[in-house]
């Protein structure tokens, strides 16, 4: 009996072991994309999108105000002091006679982009769904029966780009418990909880159960939810997204105070970019000027050099980009927006292979201005070096034995260079003159043995 027993103990035991083994390739599976794709869009659009920055006379940042200033236009409700009802009166004005998803996607695509996450409630509350929990709705504009989150949900899986939402689960200004500003008097645990019961989980379960998406971008930030968003109801929160869907990322910025354990991927602040490798899959959220939504003064756009190099920078050191863009009112893009994501679209067109399904490469010294990432291949790897700053001597300097290179070669163009010694265990080459004005970023392919 007691051989039977033990029998019995093994096999379940074998039967546990396997059954772990298979839960951890899945979790491995459903992050995987996410590693690879390095890039992806991020849209703030809403009802304060018609404003574009200016209420009343007053434009963002407007410092004669105790709380204004600040260029995030998405915030304009609360930073320019516009009364509730006239800022919920903008559903009927919210009619975006432009707005085409196929363009949007095409866009994103032609970017090089590998994923899209759109505002789909921001703070103000507004759902850009027609949702069965609130009438602060999209059924509420004059765009009434149309599914524009649908028809995103088909353009992304036309171009095969991986979908998400951002959902405020925390901030909405609409809900009379939903959190408030800082500068306003904190709302009690008591009275959040109805708002996260009676809209923040009902809403976050239409949107998996309508839409199926890749991942949920939720948003807290430093330790201002602290006291609302408790373990208990991250863990909450994150209960109801895994019981719904076994694909779903969840983003750190559920609990920035406290992420936990079961979150897939970090979230950095909002333009911030770390120094350090870091031990889970992470990504920083960009803007390409000051503002997240549309801000028709906001001028101060980022060059596509520059983002590019914020691109692989976080690629280098194991992160994603996650790019924003506030679309106009009428639905188009802005074409400084457009111009600049074609530029990198061409820069990823010759160069892509170095930037996805990439890993950062630790302990190989090399020049200031050059960042590193590679790809493991039978026999030994593949280093690319991005040459990010101009080199002196135009000569790029690798901590790598010589012996070990089998070729090098420049990304873009297939051109082989030669590498030499550099007589202390590394090697330097030379890169060929650049052409006036090009500040492209220029990308070295190495072939190296184990």
């Amino acid at each position: 009996m007691k051989r039977f027993f033990s029998m019995i103990l093994v096999l379940l035991g074998l039967y546990y072991s396997v059954i772990a083994q298979e839960v951890s390739r899945k979790e491995v599976e459903k992050i995987s994309w996410f590693k690879e794709a390095r890039f992806g869009m991020f849209v703030h659009w809403g009802l304060y999108s018609i404003l574009g920055g200016t209420y009343n006379g007053r434009t963002m940042p407007d410092t004669a105000l105790a709380n204004g200033k600040s260029w995030y236009a998405e915030w304009i409700q609360q930073r320019l002091e516009i009364p509730n009802n006239e800022y919920q009166a903008l559903v009927e004005k919210f009619n975006p006679s432009r707005f085409n998803a196929d363009e949007w996607i095409k866009e994103a695509k032609n970017a090089g982009m590998k994923y899209f996450v759109i505002t789909a409630k921001h703070h103000d509350g507004f759902a850009l769904w027609d949702s069965n929990v609130s009438n602060y709705d999209i059924a509420a504009t004059p765009l009434r029966g149309r599914d524009i989150l649908g028809e995103l949900v088909d353009a992304c899986k036309k171009y095969g780009l991986k979908y998400g939402f951002y959902y405020s689960h925390w901030q909405d200004w609409e809900h009379p418990n939903g959190a408030i500003p800082y500068w306003k008097p904190a709302r009690k645990s008591r009275d959040f909880e109805k708002y996260w019961k009676e809209k923040s989980l009902p809403q976050v379960q239409e949107l998996i159960e309508r839409y199926d998406p890749d991942l949920l971008w939720f948003d807290t930030w430093d330790e201002e939810a602290k006291e609302l968003i408790t373990p208990a109801r991250r863990d909450e929160l994150i209960h109801l997204v895994r019981k719904l869907s076994s694909k779903c990322l969840i983003n750190g910025r559920i609990a920035m105070h406290d992420p936990g354990n079961e979150i897939d991927f970090l979230e950095m602040m909002d333009n911030a970019y770390p120094k350090q490798l870091l031990d889970k899959p992470w990504q920083t959220p960009a803007t390409m000027n000051h503002t997240w939504a549309w801000h028709s003064k906001d001028f101060n756009w980022k060059s596509s050099g520059q983002m590019l190099r914020y691109l692989v920078s976080n690629a280098s050191k194991g992160g994603n980009y996650l790019l924003n863009i506030g679309p106009k009112p009428d639905g188009t893009l802005p074409l400084p927006a457009i111009r600049r994501l074609r530029e990198m679209g061409a820069w990823m067109l010759t160069h892509g292979e170095a930037v996805y399904a990439t890993q950062p490469l630790r302990d190989v010294p090399t020049n200031k201005g050059v960042v590193l990432t590679q790809k493991r291949i039978e026999g030994g790897q593949i280093i690319y070096a991005h040459i990010l700053d101009e080199l002196p001597d135009n000569t790029l300097k690798l901590a790598i034995a010589k012996d070990k290179v089998q070729n090098c070669q420049l990304v873009e163009t297939g051109e082989m260079r030669n590498v030499k010694s550099d007589g202390n265990k590394g090697v330097t080459i030379s890169l060929p003159e650049k052409d006036p004005y090009d500040n492209a970023i220029r990308v070295l392919k190495l072939y190296v043995k184990e």
